[in-house]
């Protein structure tokens, strides 16, 4: 019994996570391919390391041409990735890219599957990506997906060796290679046994890139050539033009994609398995021969496709009701889960059936009630009545109400929500992880995109004389008076949220700075106190406020002064909220963007705190946005003005009173504008000022002519935050005024070093830094700076962007110089403001 539950669950995770919270209104062609796809038994799996390393060409056409069962085991959530919509990264980014691999599998019709393993960044070899993952955790979710989802093929997107380029991604292909033997041997996880069984798939691709084989073709030995460039009627698209729209939805990476028509070959290259000539489910029974008395199942199939009518889809429920009858008597657990999960959503498409449940209001405090408006609809002349609506074991509503044509049912109902109920934080983020790893202890949630809904709703009904149970999540809906009907996920929360103000708050002096917390109740009618949490040596006043919120969303602030300690310091200080003798403190982070579900993500609600020796010059810094970063927040917290400009801002004139101008991370690449700017930003440089351009890949540029003296970049980058750093030029200005860059500043850095260094540059760039990864030559173009009339350019790589949100000492010393380069003169004092 665990083992059906287990695939039940899996199962069941996979058919609700996979449409998040709209409903599903597929329309008759849509349905048409669901009930070809009922008559497929086949499975395949692609498998790689991030989110957006999935070939949307090949998951498109193996889900709508092949009619395979298919899904996307990406191991990790890309936390280590940059941000090209907005200044989120780590646990954030996670979230946004989670979201997005989602978002792209509703697109290609795949399913999406994760492991524990969290992206800590770039990795130069499989070795220290096993090394920084527990490997035999990692290893033991790749086996746990094979042996649930079961694969009758496995393509991973790499080669398992260094010509896949990343650390990660060589480690995807060996433990998908290797989870191949293992997942089929009993002796392997015998933990996984007591709920599923071994399993091996028949063989293992790789689908072999034109950047590590430029010559392979059709006619390449070993080679499975596929063209999936063909079109589908059905959905008036072709698979390349699917896939692009998949691809279009890793807006956080700037992989928007265009769309093709016409043959598009892929290559899939043996790793492990049984050889075959073109087709890859060869030797592979995939009709209903393949399971004991599924032949009559196939010929009822085969009927309601023939007969198939898409002005009245529901005239073949007959077929689909004596196709379930024959689909529960199967012996195979495995098939007869998977395809009775498939005939009853198709039961449900073709009667038009639309059952959903939305709440009073997005969020509910455990412990308290929340309002559920029912709705259902039958939209066809097929008998359907409604038995029972069960809310999760919190409430049962029994009835015998009849389902007539298009007559809608609605009915409210007042749920008690238990006070044991869990957040709903993401569940791979409520306990705290490691370096390479989440900690995720339900077994049924590994391999999981995302949290089980909060309130999942069974309905139960009597259709043609069977009875059939659908479950829909507890949804909140809105009408938007632009947008329209809008969705969000219905979720349980604290009674109140506490956010301080900044991540980071650097002192640089003995003097007290303010920390401002705001409250904002989850709940209505709550009070209690709030107070700070610090560390020794560090000083708080007042030491805690009394606080009363009447409404729910009432938002107050309330101001502490922070005195650091005399001697260097770097800590982490926690808001606590105390209600009624239980402590809160949780923070909120709401993420929000167009293409993704709104989703609300509860960190500790903590701050580091760093006492530091650091000294500035100047006072009025520009910043020109390119792909979003929370440098303008760390640059005010050290005291700078900072002028985030607008596109019409970026005039000489405007420039000529700034101290330093800074352009964005990836601002050559993603600014459309920039080639207007450079030549004001250049003759800015040239009168006196300093522009400070941070990394970009040289890929995309919108421009070339970025800087005063020629330069190329490259892809050079240091991985390793522990690398050494090289100071090749310990008399620049850069790196002594106002303040003595030592080795030590280089301690604690997190993630990286830096990325895309240039890799030439002419002879009037001073390159002040050299680092490099073990085993590699010197990477020197790191920090590169010239003098350019009676200013300075600066172009760097380092990876300012995560190290000085992270509170990293040496980061904001380094960074504060290059600032300050432009006040480095006689005719300015050490505030930067002249004589």
């Amino acid at each position: 019994m665990r083992k059906i539950y287990l695939l039940l669950l899996f199962t069941w995770s996979c058919a609700i996570f996979s449409f998040a919270q709209k409903p599903e209104k597929p329309n008759s062609a849509e349905i048409l391919l669901k009930l070809k796809k009922l008559n497929f038994l086949g499975t395949a799996l692609y498998v790689a390391a991030h989110p957006d390393d999935e070939n949307t060409r090949l998951i498109t056409w193996l889900s709508n041409d092949r009619l395979a069962n298919t899904a996307y085991l990406s191991l990790t959530r890309g936390d280590g990735g940059q941000n090209l919509v907005g200044p989120e990264i780590r646990e954030a980014l996670g979230i946004i890219r989670t979201q997005e691999l989602l978002a792209a599998r509703r697109i290609d019709g795949g399913k999406q599957f994760f492991s524990r393993a969290n992206d800590f960044g770039y990795s130069k070899s499989a070795e220290e990506t096993q090394e920084i993952w527990d490997r035999e955790k990692v290893l033991a979710d790749v086996v746990w997906v094979y042996r649930n989802f079961r694969p009758d093929v496995v393509i991973t997107r790499f080669p398992p060796d260094e010509r896949a380029g990343h650390g990660h991604h060589t480690t995807s292909a060996i433990m998908a290679k290797e989870a191949y033997e293992v997942a089929a041997d009993k002796s392997q996880y015998p933990e996984h046994l007591e709920f599923i069984e071994p399993w091996q798939p028949k063989r293992v691709y790789i689908n072999t890139g034109r950047w590590w084989n430029p010559d392979i073709n059709a006619d390449t030995e070993g080679v499975v050539a596929i063209d999936v460039g063909g079109y589908n009627p059905l959905l008036g698209k072709s698979y390349p033009e699917i896939a692009a729209l998949s691809r279009s939805q890793h807006k956080s990476q700037g992989f928007g994609s265009t769309g093709t028509r016409g043959e598009q070959l892929e290559f899939l290259e043996l790793m492990a398995g049984d050889a075959v000539e073109k087709d890859i489910f060869e030797g592979i029974e995939t009709s209903w021969k393949r399971v004991k008395g599924g032949e009559k199942i196939g010929a009822v199939l085969e009927k309601a496709i023939a007969q198939y009518n898409p002005e009245n889809p529901a005239a073949i429920m007959p077929y689909l009701l004596t196709a379930r009858t024959e689909i529960l008597k199967l012996n195979d657990q495995y098939w007869k889960q998977t395809k009775e999960t498939e005939v009853n959503q198709l039961i449900k498409d073709v009667l038009g059936l639309y059952l959903e449940v939305v709440a009073g209001d997005f969020s509910v405090t455990p412990g308290d009630q929340v309002q559920l408006m029912v709705e259902t609809i039958n939209r066809s002349a097929f008998p359907v009545q409604l038995q029972r609506v069960k809310y999760n074991a919190l409430a049962d509503t029994v009835m015998q109400l009849n389902l007539t044509n298009n007559e809608v049912v609605t009915f409210k109902t007042t749920l008690q929500i238990p006070e044991d109920r869990a957040y709903s934080q993401p569940y791979w983020l409520e306990k705290p992880g490691t370096l390479g790893m989440y900690q995720v202890d339900d077994r049924g949630l590994i391999g999981q995109p995302e949290n089980r809904p909060a309130i999942p709703v069974n309905f139960t009904l009597n259709i043609g004389g069977q009875q059939i149970d659908y479950t829909v999540p507890v949804v909140y809906k809105w009408n938007d008076p632009v947008d329209g009907e809008q969705y969000k996920p219905f979720i349980f929360t604290p009674p109140v949220f506490a956010n301080i103000s900044e991540p980071v708050y650097i002192f640089s002096n003995d003097e007290a700075k303010a920390v401002d917390v705001m409250l904002k109740a989850g709940k209505s009618g709550i009070s209690g106190k709030l107070s700070l949490q610090i560390p020794d040596g560090w000083k708080i006043s007042p030491s805690e406020y009394a606080f009363d919120l009447q409404m729910k969303g009432q938002e107050k602030s309330f101001r502490f002064q922070l005195t650091p300690p005399k001697k260097q310091s770097v800590a982490n200080i926690k808001a606590v909220v105390e209600i009624e003798g239980k402590s809160y403190s949780k923070g909120f982070v709401n993420i929000e963007y167009d293409h993704i579900p709104t989703q609300l993500f509860m960190p500790e609600a903590e701050s580091q705190i760093v006492k530091i020796d650091i000294k500035k010059r100047g006072e009025v810094v520009g910043y020109i946005q390119g792909a979003g970063d929370a440098i303008p927040r760390a640059l005010r917290e050290i005291g700078y003005q900072v002028r985030e400009m607008a596109e019409d801002e970026v005039i000489l004139e405007n420039l000529k009173g700034l101290d330093a101008v800074i352009l964005g991370v990836r601002a050559l690449n993603t600014n459309e504008r920039i080639p207007f700017y450079m030549d004001d930003l250049l003759k800015y440089v040239e009168e006196g000022g300093t522009l400070i351009v941070q990394y970009n890949t040289n890929f995309r540029l919108q421009t070339e002519d970025f800087a005063p003296y020629p330069m190329k970049l490259s892809r050079d980058r240091v991985a390793d935050e522990t690398a050494e750093v090289r100071i090749l030029k310990p008399d620049h200005p850069a790196l002594n005024i106002p303040n003595k860059i030592t080795k030590e500043d280089f301690e604690g850095w997190v993630q990286e070093r830096g990325l895309y260094f240039p890799g030439e540059w002419d002879e009037k760039y001073d390159a002040l830094l050299s680092s490099n990864d073990d085993g590699e030559t010197p990477k020197d173009g790191g920090l590169l700076v010239a003098k350019y009339g009676r200013g300075y350019y600066v172009y760097t790589g380092y990876s300012w962007f995560r190290e000085l949100p992270a509170g990293v000492p040496g980061a904001y010393r380094l960074f504060v110089n290059l600032v300050s380069l432009g006040s480095n003169t006689e005719s300015k004092n050490t505030t930067g403001k002249s004589k």
